[in-house]
């Protein structure tokens, strides 16, 4: 609907404005970072709670309480723009997290947390530790964002950032995924 404006010349159209985009919901939540290695999962580290293989590029697990909200499946964007303020390393590890599939489950005693899985490997160096993992880094960011932007069968499980991204976004730049 557009609205009218009269000036010297008549009515002048002015643009119709547009209803917002409907945000996702958005989730405060604890922000933490784990390996696959025994020390940090139960059983089978290469396997996640939902049967999904324990992909550090696409995976997240989720405190039990969250499951209804965020069930297997359910790909997550994380919004750490107030990360900074928490004393937290997700300003060096932000560009390795991208969008988040859940696939695994925390232990019970956790509450309003999301636990990204990162490789083991050693890739950041710090000025006061040598060589350190992303998960590392990381720590614990409390107060961080996380979005529910979709979701895919675990079957579907993509193998990079970039194939789900893709899903995300499908060919149109439009978003792509299931969200109910």
């Amino acid at each position: 609907m557009g609205f009218f404006l009269l000036s010297g010349g008549g009515p002048v159209a002015l643009p119709a404005h547009e209803a917002p985009v409907p945000q996702a919901p958005g989730y405060a939540v604890t922000l933490t970072a784990y390996n696959a290695v025994p020390e940090q999962t139960d059983g089978d580290p290469l396997t996640t709670a939902s049967g999904a293989y324990s992909n550090p590029a696409v995976v997240a697990a989720r405190s039990q309480d969250l499951a209804d909200e965020m069930p297997f499946g359910t790909v997550i964007e994380v919004d750490g723009s107030n990360a900074a303020e928490k004393n937290c390393g997700f300003d060096v590890v932000e560009p390795i997290i991208g969008y988040r599939v859940i696939a695994d489950a925390m232990n019970a005693r956790y509450t309003k947390r999301i636990d990204i899985l990162f490789t083991t490997k050693k890739d950041y160096r710090t000025t006061d530790k040598g060589m350190r993992n992303a998960a590392e880094i990381l720590g614990i960011c409390d107060g961080i964002t996380i979005r529910v932007v979709g979701r895919i069968n675990i079957s579907d499980m993509p193998k990079t950032q970039a194939e789900l991204a893709r899903m995300i976004r499908g060919g149109g730049g439009a978003l792509a995924l299931n969200t109910k």
